[in-house]
């Protein structure tokens, strides 16, 4: 087995974490506090081609790897969740729908746009009634006059209500039984954007419910064949799994970086914090489980890339690594002391955006569920 990256892809890593580093974490705190969306950072990752970085340049994108992707999202989460997500659910629920399932015409009309990072494509799964029960969704379209006219209502949706939002992909009831993904672009009459929520971290990601009444969109928005939508959704889900533990592992990286940084340079009883063993000792697990956690979400995306099933390493890489942010977060804070509990210190907005990651793209017990069929159980 070979684990060395290539040179390609070493030169994405550090050319990312250099961004991360000199141009994201500037910002990150205000961006937080003010719950500002980070539309300049976004322009610039789209710039650079980092907003499509998984698809064929044929269809506007940087002809990357899935595994170079997830090393992307991991060095952004290292510094700031709330762009890694933008990128991550931009790319992973946003535009791989049009990319896999999208008619000629409809890859045409979106995907420049999408992978170039001048609009940011959406997913809308959730409901109030269909989160981890995805199949249970209310949301209806029916058919009139050439056209789907949608109504219904969505929840928890990511990147749907920006100033450069393009359009959200939506699941609907197209019959008894029968879902669909129909493509809603933003300004449709009937279709509407609510309040961003107020939410524990992730506060300069853009997250809110939608509203569809009446909403009447061209029966060419069909995305894939007819009652195809929940087999879509299911493979939708899969990749954006390994986006998301790569979120984790980037997290969990940065709270050790973190936590180590100011274990070195905090003295206590004569000596720095980090010659203690208990300290040590924390770092040193923490270490350990981040190799661990990262060397299985890169498997899970090698996987993709190779062309063979990954259902189950995704979820068992986005279980481990939502866990492990947790943890690493919670030990980093402790590190700290009292000062990982001040804002000032990035821990704390590590701290608060780490439990999402144990809930989002299928709650942990959703993905034992995964894991659990996987084998057969």
């Amino acid at each position: 087995m070979l684990f060395d990256l290539d040179v390609d892809t070493r030169e994405l890593q550090r050319t990312v974490r250099d961004f991360a580093v000199n141009e994201v974490a500037p910002a990150a705190e205000e961006l937080d506090r003010t719950k500002s969306f980070p539309y300049e950072i976004v322009r610039k990752m789209g710039e650079l081609g980092w907003m499509g970085i998984p698809f064929p340049e044929e269809v506007g994108g940087a002809g990357g790897s899935s595994l170079q992707y997830a090393i992307a999202v991991e060095e952004l989460t290292r510094v700031d969740s709330s762009v890694a997500i933008t990128m991550c659910a931009h790319t992973s629920l946003g535009t791989q729908p049009i990319y896999l399932f999208g008619s000629e015409e409809q890859k045409a009309k979106y995907l420049p746009d999408l992978t170039a990072g001048r609009k940011l494509g959406a997913f809308g799964l959730t409901e109030p009634e269909a989160g981890s029960d995805a199949g249970n969704t209310k949301t209806r379209a029916r058919q009139e006059d050439g056209s789907w006219v949608l109504d219904g209502a969505k929840q928890f949706i990511t990147n749907a209500g920006t100033d450069i939002s393009g359009h959200v992909a939506v699941t609907a009831l197209t019959g008894d039984g029968e879902i669909s993904n129909i493509i809603v672009e933003n300004g449709t009459p009937g279709y509407e954007q609510g309040e961003p929520y107020r939410k524990m971290g992730w506060n300069a990601s853009d997250t809110r419910p939608l509203t569809f009444t009446d909403c009447r969109v061209p029966e060419e928005n069909l995305l894939g064949p007819r009652g195809a939508g929940f087999k879509q959704f299911l493979h939708i889900l899969d990749i954006g799994r390994i986006g998301v533990a790569a979120m984790g592992v980037g997290l969990a990286q940065g709270a050790l970086d973190e936590a180590l940084a100011y274990a070195k340079e905090r003295r206590a009883f004569g000596k720095p914090i980090s010659k203690f063993q208990a300290i040590q000792a924390k770092l040193a697990d923490l270490a350990t489980e981040i190799e661990a956690a990262r060397l299985l979400t890169y498997k899970a995306a090698w996987l993709k890339d190779q062309g063979r099933n990954f259902t189950l390493t995704a979820a068992q890489a986005k279980l481990k690594t939502g866990r492990l942010a947790v943890r690493a977060t919670e030990e980093a804070v402790q590190i700290h002391g009292g000062y990982g509990y001040i804002e000032e210190y990035p821990v704390c907005r590590f701290y608060r955006d780490a439990k999402i990651l144990t809930i989002g793209e299928g709650t942990d017990e959703v993905q034992q569920m995964v894991i659990a069929r996987a084998l057969g159980a």
